[in-house]
């Protein structure tokens, strides 16, 4: 076992740092933020004023959007102070990482001053493009053996790409130390670079992205038209080229692009490196992308703009119709390998753009195995992880046919390295297939390196075929006494199937199973009810049927809640509405870190329909003793207040805080690991003596309380912070979760709780301004208010 690092100081307070400290205190441990001392500041200045700088970056994190800080809360953990006078406390640091001005200078100088101080401590660069035997010349032994590169890609808290670089002198236990921290503390995903310049991601996804801005002018495209065909259509992120480099800065993306072009003088795609006139003239001019409010893209009051590369004036938003009308039903096909495959095969310059672009950057990468890093696997997670593409260069080259797609390069003079020519002789014909990777130093297959916690549901489920399975939903048995429900609906949204899959289920786990985990696939867990058939019935005026189809939902989440089996959940991404309500009635959830969950149903004009209301508010509650008489009416405003204002949180940890998800629930800071240790979880309840939870009544505050909720909503109406319809939708929550009206304070039961939902959901159903919020909804996915 590896000595554990437990407290880390970040020295470098900037954008980078910054987010790094804060990342570092969303795994909550304790860290150390220093910077320069303020110009001008005197030695004898308080420690306050000496300390501005760090000071100012951590008040910048807590308005950061998107949030750098699971919650808030986490910035307590940030100490900070100044190289001047706090380097020693860094020194007693477990891990320093370095992320001041990338100047090599100014490192060396600051290391200089750490070499003295260190002992054990490890300490890290975040460098993105110096080189560490440039860095450690002239440094002790004892340092080097100390010293690695720790690259975290912007925003430090949503990449998982971790790069690290260790110097030839690194020791391995150093090494090891630093990526057992990574993976297992901060959650990343590890990839060993070589000591090269921009290391593994940089220097590929910049070959790839200047490839493609070269060829735009070659082929005289637009940005627009680049933007089309180069997201979605070729499996990377729909910002695609240069919507994401606005996202990132011009200014960044010209530090990295000079500086591969001033150091890889004996790359033999030097050129592609060199920046073209056009982004010279917008970084003279200042236009640098969003954080100018302007770069290749401007948002304006009429719309979206966007450069002339020519004039560098500002164009009414334009490109290609033909482009556009074939990328956008490109990016429909839901498999990346099959709609990359037909976006190369697509006529006309859509798939020779994509052809291009693609055929140049993976015989780049493959020329550079060997030099960056060791396998093609690094590359192919370097670029999912740090670049968000779907698919790593070697797994597209999969997709496209590897055989085809090397004959075809090798006809149009594309340069390949020897290792693939041989590859080809072999008679392969992948770089992966079933638990095996292609090793181009060797010339052979060999074991992919799996960590069994970073599993699939496809690996998971045992049999052929599902244990149940309609339209809607599918369970599976996952082994060791666990059956998983998986929903199949657009968005993971919840439909008649869904719950009556979800009811089957839970009278199959009870017979046949020893717990359920319900996890879904795709970009989120469950995004609410389908508001199709509400809208349906409403304007129907089928209120009988709305009335069962909520009371079939409570009950199922009541079903669930009750089982005489243990139920976890395992949200991620949009965990919304229904979703969430899902979430409430597990036992227990493993939440990925990124998950973003609420009651939002004020937003389409109703209240939660599916136990929400109750089970939100008895979770609130649950830490009562049996038998002690609260006033609960400060917990009811708060819950009140969450629901109301459709109040989402940012985060797993953010949940915990707002009481969706309770304290001692699972986060999952790997995405890739939540599945195995949801299951995890399942199987430690079930061999724990489970016993399901006994149905609790609660005193709630009655007529006063719905008083005094309503004076609350009187005010933000006056205030204009709410519509005379939200006025009415928030005072059928207030109704509900005081226990309904006409009476004092008294206990109320779960089902009086569920009865009160019922009906308030019905009859804001019947409003003309809640149907005219949920057609709006469904016709531009946007809130409406009215």
């Amino acid at each position: 076992m590896n000595k554990p690092i437990r407290r880390v100081a970040v020295i470098g307070s900037g954008v980078m740092g910054a987010g790094i400290a804060a990342h570092i205190a969303n795994a909550g441990l304790p860290v150390l933020l220093l910077d320069i001392v303020p110009s001008g500041v005197g030695k004898d200045a308080s420690a306050q004023k000496r300390n501005t700088i760090a000071a100012g970056s951590v008040k910048a994190l807590l308005k950061s959007k998107p949030a750098a800080l699971f919650n808030k809360s986490h910035a307590q953990l940030i100490e900070i102070g100044n190289i001047d006078d706090d380097l020693e406390k860094a020194a007693e640091c477990d891990l320093i990482v370095e992320a001041i001005i990338e100047r090599l200078d100014i490192k060396r100088g600051l290391f200089s001053r750490l070499e003295p101080m260190l002992g054990e401590s490890i300490l890290a660069s975040n460098t993105s493009g110096l080189r560490i035997v440039d860095m450690l010349d002239g440094f002790s032994e004892e340092f080097k053996q100390n010293f690695l590169v720790m690259h975290f890609f912007n925003p430090p808290r949503y990449m998982k790409l971790l790069e690290l670089v260790a110097a030839k002198e690194t020791s391995k236990e150093t090494a090891a130390r630093v990526e057992e921290f990574g993976k297992e503390k901060l959650g990343k995903g590890i990839v060993w670079a070589k000591d090269e310049p921009n290391f593994v991601a940089n220097r590929i996804g910049t070959h790839s992205l200047m490839t493609t801005v070269h060829l735009m002018l070659e082929k005289g495209l637009t940005p627009e038209d680049i933007d089309n065909i180069s997201g979605v259509p070729m499996a990377h992120p729909k910002s695609a080229t240069f919507r994401t480099a606005d996202m990132v800065g011009l200014d960044t993306l010209a530090h990295v692009v000079n500086n591969c072009y001033e150091v890889l003088v004996d790359d033999e795609d030097r050129e592609v490196f060199k920046m073209p006139k056009f982004l010279e003239g917008m970084l003279e001019k200042k236009l640098l992308g969003r954080k100018t409010k302007a770069g290749i893209y401007r948002k304006t009051k009429g719309g979206i703009e966007t450069i002339d590369l020519e004039t560098l004036e500002f164009r009414a938003k334009g490109g290609d119709d033909k482009i556009k009308a074939t990328c956008k039903a490109l990016g429909k096909i839901e498999d990346p390998g099959e709609r990359i495959s037909k976006t190369v095969a697509a006529e006309g310059m859509v798939g020779e753009f994509a052809w291009t672009v693609i055929s140049r950057s993976l015989a780049y990468a493959a020329r550079r195995v060997g030099e960056i890093c060791d396998d093609i696997a690094a590359i192919d997670r370097g670029m999912c992880w740090g670049y968000n593409w779907d698919m790593g260069p070697f797994q597209v080259w999969d997709a496209l046919g590897f055989g085809e797609t090397y004959d075809r390069m090798v006809a149009e003079g594309i340069a390949l390295p020897d290792s693939v020519k041989r590859m080809r002789e072999s008679g392969a014909d992948s770089f992966y297939k079933a638990g095996e990777i292609f090793d181009l130093s060797t010339g052979m297959y060999t074991e992919a390196a799996v960590d069994e916690r970073e599993t699939t549901l496809h690996v998971l489920r045992r049999g052929d075929s599902p244990v149940l399975s309609n339209k809607g939903a599918e369970a599976w048995d996952l082994g060791d006494g666990v059956i998983g429900v998986t929903f199949k609906t657009k968005m993971n949204s919840i439909d008649a199937d869904v719950i009556g899959l979800l009811n089957d289920a839970t009278d199959k786990a009870e017979r046949d199973f020893s717990s359920m985990l319900i996890t879904n696939q795709g970009d989120n867990f469950c995004v609410g009810a389908n508001l199709f058939l509400v809208a349906g019935a409403a304007a129907q005026k089928q209120w009988d049927e709305l009335r069962i189809m909520v009371k079939e939902m409570q009950k199922t989440m009541q079903r669930l809640k009750y089982s005489t089996i243990p139920v976890v959940a395992a949200p991620h991404g949009m965990t919304l509405g229904g979703g969430l309500e899902v979430c409430f009635a597990a036992d227990a959830v493993q939440a990925a870190a990124e998950t973003y969950s609420g009651l939002v149903e004020v937003g389409v004009g109703l209240l939660p329909g599916g136990a929400g209301n109750m089970n939100m508010l008895w979770r609130a509650l649950e830490g009562i003793p049996q038998g002690a008489e609260v006033d609960t009416s400060a917990i009811v405003a708060q819950v009140f207040k969450n629901i109301a204002m459709a109040a989402v949180a940012t985060s797993a940890n953010e949940a915990k805080e707002f009481g969706y998800f309770r304290h001692a629930d699972g986060v999952s800071f790997d995405r890739s690991r939540q599945l195995w240790e949801a299951k995890q979880r399942c199987i430690g309840m079930a061999t724990s003596d489970y016993h399901p939870a006994i149905p609790r009544s609660y005193r709630l505050p009655g007529d006063s309380g719905i008083a005094t909720i309503g004076m609350l909503i009187s005010s933000m109406v006056a205030g204009g912070y709410a519509s005379e319809h939200d006025a009415l939708i928030s005072g059928k929550v207030a109704e509900v979760l005081c226990g309904g009206k006409g009476g004092a304070s008294r206990k109320v039961t779960e089902q009086e709780m569920l009865d009160l939902e019922a009906e308030a959901f019905v009859s804001l159903c019947g409003e003309p301004k809640t149907m005219a919020r949920i057609q709006h909804m469904l016709m531009k996915n946007k809130p409406l208010r009215n």
